[in-house]
Protein backbone atom coordinates (compact mmCIF):
# COMPACT_ATOMS: atom_id res chain seq x y z
CA UNK A 1 0.00 0.00 0.00
CA UNK A 2 1.49 3.42 -0.97
CA UNK A 3 2.57 5.71 2.71
CA UNK A 4 -0.44 7.94 3.11
CA UNK A 5 0.37 11.79 3.04
CA UNK A 6 0.97 13.64 6.30
CA UNK A 7 -2.09 15.73 7.75
CA UNK A 8 -0.19 18.82 7.04
CA UNK A 9 -0.17 18.32 3.18
CA UNK A 10 -3.23 16.91 3.00
CA UNK A 11 -4.70 20.14 4.09
CA UNK A 12 -3.05 22.28 2.09
CA UNK A 13 -3.67 20.32 -0.92
CA UNK A 14 -7.48 20.10 0.05
CA UNK A 15 -7.52 23.77 0.54
CA UNK A 16 -6.58 24.43 -3.09
CA UNK A 17 -8.87 21.89 -4.53
CA UNK A 18 -11.73 24.16 -2.30
CA UNK A 19 -10.10 27.35 -3.59
CA UNK A 20 -10.65 26.50 -7.23
CA UNK A 21 -13.93 24.84 -6.95
CA UNK A 22 -15.78 26.89 -4.28
CA UNK A 23 -17.35 29.53 -6.22
CA UNK A 24 -19.11 26.73 -8.34
CA UNK A 25 -22.77 26.34 -7.26
CA UNK A 26 -23.23 23.48 -5.39
CA UNK A 27 -19.66 23.51 -4.91
CA UNK A 28 -19.47 20.36 -2.14
CA UNK A 29 -19.72 17.21 -4.96
CA UNK A 30 -17.02 18.75 -7.18
CA UNK A 31 -14.58 19.28 -4.46
CA UNK A 32 -15.00 16.01 -3.01
CA UNK A 33 -14.65 14.22 -6.68
CA UNK A 34 -11.14 16.53 -6.71
CA UNK A 35 -10.09 15.52 -3.51
CA UNK A 36 -10.81 11.99 -4.54
CA UNK A 37 -8.80 12.27 -7.85
CA UNK A 38 -5.89 14.09 -6.08
CA UNK A 39 -5.78 11.60 -3.44
CA UNK A 40 -7.15 7.99 -4.52
CA UNK A 41 -9.75 8.99 -1.66
CA UNK A 42 -11.34 11.08 0.75
CA UNK A 43 -9.24 11.22 3.92
CA UNK A 44 -10.26 12.18 7.33
CA UNK A 45 -7.53 14.86 7.51
CA UNK A 46 -9.84 16.88 4.83
CA UNK A 47 -12.95 16.83 6.22
CA UNK A 48 -12.62 19.63 9.09
CA UNK A 49 -11.19 21.48 6.06
CA UNK A 50 -13.65 21.61 3.84
CA UNK A 51 -16.28 21.79 6.21
CA UNK A 52 -13.92 24.99 6.99
CA UNK A 53 -13.49 26.28 3.60
CA UNK A 54 -17.47 25.82 2.92
CA UNK A 55 -18.52 27.02 6.19
CA UNK A 56 -20.44 23.80 6.69
CA UNK A 57 -20.30 21.72 9.63
CA UNK A 58 -17.85 18.43 10.23
CA UNK A 59 -21.39 15.90 10.18
CA UNK A 60 -22.73 17.70 7.09
CA UNK A 61 -19.56 16.66 4.97
CA UNK A 62 -19.71 13.47 6.60
CA UNK A 63 -23.18 12.70 5.79
CA UNK A 64 -22.10 13.26 1.82
CA UNK A 65 -18.98 11.54 1.83
CA UNK A 66 -20.74 8.17 3.79
CA UNK A 67 -24.06 8.65 1.55
CA UNK A 68 -22.29 8.67 -1.67
CA UNK A 69 -20.78 5.09 -2.45
CA UNK A 70 -18.19 6.54 -5.31
CA UNK A 71 -16.21 8.02 -2.16
CA UNK A 72 -14.22 5.81 -0.61
CA UNK A 73 -12.54 6.80 2.91
CA UNK A 74 -9.44 4.40 1.84
CA UNK A 75 -7.28 4.41 -1.00
CA UNK A 76 -8.51 1.47 -4.05
CA UNK A 77 -6.36 -0.82 -5.62
CA UNK A 78 -4.71 -0.30 -8.83
CA UNK A 79 -8.07 -1.38 -10.33
CA UNK A 80 -11.29 -1.08 -9.27
CA UNK A 81 -14.09 -3.66 -10.38
CA UNK A 82 -17.78 -2.43 -9.81
CA UNK A 83 -20.27 -5.38 -10.38
CA UNK A 84 -23.62 -5.13 -11.09
CA UNK A 85 -26.25 -5.84 -8.24
CA UNK A 86 -29.79 -4.52 -9.72
CA UNK A 87 -32.60 -6.19 -10.36
CA UNK A 88 -32.09 -6.93 -13.67
CA UNK A 89 -28.43 -7.96 -13.26
CA UNK A 90 -29.49 -10.41 -10.59
CA UNK A 91 -32.68 -12.06 -12.86
CA UNK A 92 -29.73 -12.69 -15.20
CA UNK A 93 -26.94 -14.41 -12.67
CA UNK A 94 -24.99 -11.60 -11.27
CA UNK A 95 -24.67 -13.24 -7.46
CA UNK A 96 -23.27 -16.58 -9.47
CA UNK A 97 -20.61 -14.10 -11.43
CA UNK A 98 -20.02 -12.28 -7.81
CA UNK A 99 -19.37 -15.42 -6.20
CA UNK A 100 -16.60 -16.84 -8.92
CA UNK A 101 -15.12 -13.34 -8.74
CA UNK A 102 -14.75 -12.82 -4.92
CA UNK A 103 -13.28 -16.43 -5.30
CA UNK A 104 -10.70 -16.00 -7.86
CA UNK A 105 -9.58 -12.79 -6.31
CA UNK A 106 -10.34 -13.89 -2.39
CA UNK A 107 -11.63 -10.94 -1.76
CA UNK A 108 -15.38 -9.85 -0.88
CA UNK A 109 -17.26 -6.37 -1.84
CA UNK A 110 -15.59 -3.43 -0.57
CA UNK A 111 -12.16 -5.08 -0.01
CA UNK A 112 -8.71 -4.85 -1.74
CA UNK A 113 -6.44 -7.48 -2.68
CA UNK A 114 -3.64 -7.72 -0.28
CA UNK A 115 -1.36 -6.87 -3.35
CA UNK A 116 -3.23 -4.05 -3.85
CA UNK A 117 -4.22 -4.87 -7.45
CA UNK A 118 -7.96 -4.97 -6.90
CA UNK A 119 -11.09 -3.26 -5.31
CA UNK A 120 -14.07 -5.23 -5.78
CA UNK A 121 -17.23 -2.76 -5.12
CA UNK A 122 -21.23 -3.34 -5.81
CA UNK A 123 -22.88 -1.33 -8.31
CA UNK A 124 -26.77 -0.29 -8.55
CA UNK A 125 -27.06 -0.33 -12.31
CA UNK A 126 -24.74 0.46 -15.06
CA UNK A 127 -27.50 0.98 -17.40
CA UNK A 128 -26.56 -1.82 -18.90
CA UNK A 129 -29.38 -4.06 -18.29
CA UNK A 130 -30.17 -5.38 -21.61
CA UNK A 131 -26.40 -6.71 -21.64
CA UNK A 132 -26.82 -8.15 -18.21
CA UNK A 133 -24.91 -9.59 -15.86
CA UNK A 134 -22.93 -6.39 -15.82
CA UNK A 135 -19.39 -4.75 -15.22
CA UNK A 136 -17.37 -1.37 -15.23
CA UNK A 137 -13.49 -1.88 -14.85
CA UNK A 138 -11.73 1.17 -14.33
CA UNK A 139 -14.57 2.78 -15.82
CA UNK A 140 -14.83 0.51 -19.22
CA UNK A 141 -18.22 -1.18 -18.90
CA UNK A 142 -18.41 -4.80 -20.10
CA UNK A 143 -22.01 -6.79 -20.64
CA UNK A 144 -23.16 -10.39 -20.46
CA UNK A 145 -20.25 -11.35 -18.17
CA UNK A 146 -19.50 -15.33 -18.03
CA UNK A 147 -17.36 -17.69 -16.89
CA UNK A 148 -14.80 -17.23 -19.63
CA UNK A 149 -15.36 -13.49 -19.85
CA UNK A 150 -14.75 -13.37 -15.90
CA UNK A 151 -11.49 -15.22 -16.25
CA UNK A 152 -10.45 -12.72 -18.49
CA UNK A 153 -11.44 -9.57 -15.99
CA UNK A 154 -9.32 -11.35 -13.03
CA UNK A 155 -6.27 -12.28 -15.59
CA UNK A 156 -5.98 -8.69 -16.50
CA UNK A 157 -6.34 -7.14 -13.09
CA UNK A 158 -3.59 -9.88 -11.50
CA UNK A 159 0.14 -9.01 -11.94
Amino acid sequence: MPMQPASTEIASRTAAIIEELKDLEGPLLPILHGIQEEFGHVPQAALPVIADGLNLSRAEVHGVVTFYHDFRAQPAGRHVLKLCQAEACQSMGSDAVAAKVKQLLGIDFHETTRDGSVTLEPVYCLGLCACSPSAMLDGEVIGRLDDEKIEEIVAEVRP
